[in-house]
């Protein structure tokens, strides 16, 4: 495993776009409209994992999340508020301030910080649960970047992981549509090259030791500007569930 996976060119990129991650019409909208998707895959995930009822006022309590790559904390929040002890990590230092902020806003204890998952990983942190979402098709070494993540979750753990296949049809969307044609991200936000396929995915994650259990489509409608999941769609956004052996 390489000591640092991390991209300087792809944190600049966000490091960018740091003050608008909660402007819900600004540079993350799409993030933003795939929320709702994510967190009742992410949820769900958790739920039937840790056996917890997704009914009660705070069903993650005592489970541990670390997010990686969290951003202005659009997930880490939601988690906070189902009641986990939640840590957010981003390589790009400007994000963390606009996290901090914000949760203090919501009434939200948050540990955010400034790092990486090998670093974490060296100073033996480990979790229930690891969100890696839209973040693998940014880093130097994915598989690295993927066995930092296995190292930081207890056994029977689980990794919550979610990239962009590698097809006409991705950069068809994610880059001509999202970033030349909606001009939601700034071109160059993505690399068609560095995406990954479902099956390519699964083979890293078992390589960094973990068991896959799940794969699912996230699926956009450009009609209704909606997104759905689909057990059979992974053409474009997907999201896959592993465990680490126990």
């Amino acid at each position: 495993m390489t000591t640092n996976t991390i991209d300087p060119a792809e944190v600049a990129k966000f490091e960018a776009m740091a003050s608008e991650w909660w402007d819900e019409t600004g540079k993350f909208k799409p993030l933003h409209m795939m929320n709702p998707v994510r967190l009742d895959y992410i949820t769900r995930q958790i739920a039937a994992e840790f056996d917890r009822d997704l009914r009660g006022d705070r069903p993650f309590a005592g489970l541990r999340i670390l997010d990686i790559g969290c951003g202005g904390g659009l997930l880490c929040e939601p988690m906070a508020r189902l009641g986990a002890d939640v840590v957010g990590v981003d390589a790009a230092p400007r994000n963390i301030p606009v996290a901090q902020i914000h949760a203090q806003q919501s009434g939200l204890q948050i540990d955010y910080r400034i790092g990486t998952a090998e670093a974490l990983a060296a100073s033996h942190e480990q979790f229930d649960i690891v969100l890696n979402m839209e973040v693998v098709e940014h880093v130097a070494d994915p598989l690295g970047y993927l066995t930092a993540c296995h190292d930081l979750l207890k056994p029977g753990g689980l990794h919550l992981c979610s990239t962009i296949n590698r097809n006409a049809k991705s950069f068809a969307m994610a880059i001509v549509g999202a970033e030349w044609v909606m001009r939601w991200l700034p071109r160059g936000t993505h690399d068609w090259a560095k995406f990954i396929t479902p099956d390519e995915l699964f083979d890293l994650l078992r390589r960094a030791g973990l068991t896959p259990v799940d794969r699912t489509g996230y699926v956009f409608n450009p009609l209704g500007f909606t997104w759905s999941v689909s057990p059979d769609d992974l053409s474009v956004n997907y999201v896959t569930a592993a465990t680490k052996p126990a």
